[in-house]
């Protein structure tokens, strides 16, 4: 008996919405490889630059240089499309403005489900998750609504962009409650790829930021383990 499902794959198109450069990396970037290896699209929305992400660098130069980062992450994972929403990092609002911006990219690239990142107070360790990942996830989940929901936000139709109620689930990354799992096995070198264009702030990280290839082949480990395969993301389910 393995401890996780298969998540389902019979979707053809999915908006990734994280806070910052690099959340994507630090896993679901395989998946998201193993997913436009079979033809599907996928997009991703960033809500913030990663502007405060490297201690040693003023925003004014770190925000240009992640969002470079993440363009060249991106591609090796097989995704061309990557906006940037402008949000302050490390203190981004999960209010109106937010759920306004995904609102309106989810009704501009209508996929049928979201890949998300932890938005739980806590990560799986007990340690406590940021603010700009929880208010992200939640808006964004929010946003799903109100993307189909003409009278939410009626200013986008100003802008033509019509309602999308398509999202059938979302697919949450390291979450402390994953349900199901996708086999990387065959695509975990270019999720370590993907990782390692994010030198500027893996260098930022020090000791901790210096092997990205060891650190997510023994996570895609120990997650194959549990749905019978070499190598695994973990994601759980939420359904819409």
């Amino acid at each position: 008996m393995t401890d996780l499902l298969a998540l389902p794959e019979d979707w053809s198109r999915a908006l990734a919405i994280v806070a910052h450069p690099d959340d994507l990396e630090y896993g679901a970037a395989a998946a998201i490889a193993r997913w436009t290896d079979q033809g599907k699209w996928i997009g991703y929305v960033l809500a913030s630059s990663g502007e405060a992400g490297i201690d040693g660098l003023n925003p004014a130069q770190a925000g240009p240089l992640r969002e470079k980062e993440e363009r060249s992450g991106a591609a090796h994972v097989g995704v061309e499309t990557v906006e940037f929403l402008g949000h302050r990092d490390g203190v981004i609002e999960g209010g109106l403005d937010l759920r306004r911006d995904l609102a309106r990219a989810i009704r501009r690239h209508r996929p049928d489900i979201l890949i998300l990142m932890n938005y739980a107070e806590r990560w799986g360790n007990g340690a406590m998750n940021m603010s700009d990942h929880r208010a992200v996830g939640i808006a964004a989940l929010d946003a799903a609504r109100d993307a189909g929901n003409r009278w939410v936000f009626p200013e986008l139709l100003d802008d033509g962009l019509e309602p999308w109620s398509g999202v059938q689930w979302a697919a949450v990354g390291a979450s402390p409650h994953c349900t199901h799992g996708v086999e990387v096995t065959a695509t975990i070198e270019r999720g370590v790829a993907s990782l390692a264009e994010h030198r500027a702030y893996l260098a930022g990280l020090g000791d901790a930021g210096t092997d990205p290839d060891s650190f997510l082949r023994n996570n895609a480990r120990d997650s194959g383990a549990k749905l019978g395969v070499e190598y695994a993301v973990e994601f759980e389910l939420v359904h819409l």
